[in-house]
């Protein structure tokens, strides 16, 4: 077993970050189960403003603090029916903290934990993508394409040769043919189910057309 396949399924599994944008929506919406987290809430965002807080003291005496991102919701794609307007963190990167980017007004893919009040929770093992590093296709995939792919097992080839063992599988090849995680088939296709039970990969930002989900043979 080559070590290098072996550090790559343990970080898949436990870093979201290093999952393609339709893996981990598998994991987070579709609910399979994989040993990573589950993101209660989704949401596109703006981060408009950022504080430090003191939440209290640990064992020790010493201060706890968070930071808190002041954040303008622009779109939730799963979670609470309250609109978001704070996100917390821890205040460094050591202890998980997430740092965004307060100055440029961006607009990020944010998962995390929901909390009260319209507040969430994230921490770096949560999905967080700029907006704009989105392609459409992964856009498109979260309001629609991906959801067609629920009943679908998307596998990942840990060595060449791979190939899939039934007919619900999509192979996901982009580790071993790029050297990436997010290659050609995470930024521009999606795992789709068609009308005969199987799962193909689909590319294109418009549904797929009938003669797709219909064909023999993708």
């Amino acid at each position: 077993i080559d070590p290098k396949n072996v550090l790559f399924s343990y970080l898949v599994d436990y870093s979201s970050v290093l999952l393609p944008l339709f893996y981990w929506y598998h994991v987070t919406t579709c609910n399979l189960t994989l040993r990573s987290s589950v993101s209660s809430t989704v949401i596109r965002a703006k981060v408009v403003g950022e504080s430090e807080l003191d939440t209290g003291n640990d064992i020790y005496g010493n201060p706890i603090k968070r930071i808190q991102y002041e954040v303008k919701q622009i779109k939730m794609f799963k979670g609470p029916t309250q609109d978001i307007d704070a996100i917390f963190t821890a205040p460094m990167s050591a202890v998980c903290g997430v740092t965004l980017d307060v100055a440029g007004k961006k607009e990020y893919l944010i998962s995390g934990k929901s909390e009260a009040n319209g507040r969430m929770h994230v921490t770096l093992c949560d999905y967080i993508m700029p907006w704009d590093s989105l392609s459409s296709t992964q856009k498109k995939g979260l309001t629609q394409r991906y959801q067609m792919g629920c009943e679908c097992k998307i596998v990942r080839c840990p060595s060449l040769p791979c190939e899939i063992s039934a007919p619900e599988e999509c192979l996901w090849t982009d580790m071993m043919i790029e050297k990436q995680v997010h290659g050609r088939q995470a930024n521009h296709y999606a795992c789709v189910k068609r009308a005969d039970g199987s799962c193909s990969w689909y590319r294109g930002i418009a549904s797929p057309k009938k003669e797709f989900l219909d064909a023999d043979d993708p």
